[in-house]
């Protein structure tokens, strides 16, 4: 775990529990979000919320992007996105570049599947951040087809620090028979993941402890909010996925951050 990373978010998620430190507090309001009472720095301040990646570079195929209709590429996720832009992008953003391969695939899935949404990768990255540290928290790396090992399993929904939650898998997803954890990079609850888990790389398994699956898994989720294009819209996108606003300021600035760093 990164050494400024130094105990879990205190406020429970209706998806999942944050591994990370959120925001120290709430920013002041500004005349310049009043209409949507928005917190200062707190929004992404160019588009979606700063821009999807856009899909004549992401894509691959001359020309004609490697995505199925359904939105699914063929091959799986990594299919869709170009090795060398993610590389470049991942190595600008400072994020592990199999880790962007996800986000950019899940955002051009979502660009195919629902244009309206307006995802940016940026945002899936961001969260990707913020939950897991793109899959590498506790020491956990990413492998070449998406898998996390170890496996990233939270803390013990126990009614302790976090909400309780007694076993909803029999222990399938976090090894535990009493109690939900949260686990994989994005941290789903195992409940969640059965309702929102999906199968991206092709390989006949949804599995929370894969980065492609639980990243598309993810998308959707926020795009079930409605449209990402507002303010308003994003922020009550990322608000669905943990019910804390010092959580949606940090995730907003985390990515704003990396649209400077790739713009």
């Amino acid at each position: 775990m990164r050494a400024t990373v130094v105990a879990a978010i205190a406020a429970f998620a209706a998806l999942g529990v944050s591994l990370a430190v959120g925001a120290a507090g709430h920013a002041d309001a500004v005349t310049g979000g009043a209409a949507f009472g928005l917190p200062q720095n707190a929004v992404p301040t160019r588009g979606a919320p700063v821009g999807t990646a856009p899909s004549e570079i992401v894509v691959t195929g001359g020309g004609s992007a490697r995505v199925q209709a359904g939105g699914l590429p063929a091959g799986g996720l990594a299919a869709a996105v170009d090795a060398g832009w993610a590389a470049t992008t991942a190595a600008r953003a400072g994020i592990p570049t199999r880790a962007m391969i996800a986000y950019a695939g899940a955002a051009l899935v979502l660009a195919t599947e629902q244009p309206d949404c307006g995802l940016g990768w940026n945002t899936l990255a961001a969260l990707g951040d913020v939950e897991s540290d793109h899959g590498r928290h506790g020491g956990s790396t990413v492998g070449g087809d998406g898998a996390v090992e170890p496996p990233i399993i939270g803390p013990s929904l126990d009614g302790g620090a976090f909400a309780s939650i007694g076993d909803s898998d029999g222990g399938v997803w976090d090894d535990d028979a009493t109690w939900d954890h949260a686990v994989g990079p994005f941290q789903f609850i195992p409940d969640t993941w059965r309702a929102w888990g999906t199968d991206a790389g092709g390989d006949g398994h949804a599995d929370p402890q894969n980065i492609d699956d639980s990243a598309l898994a993810a998308a959707r989720y926020l795009c079930a909010s409605g449209s990402l294009a507002s303010a308003q819209g994003w922020r009550a996108a990322v608000f669905s996925y943990n019910h804390d606003d010092a959580y949606v300021d940090r995730v907003a600035a985390v990515a704003n951050g990396y649209a400077d760093r790739t713009s």
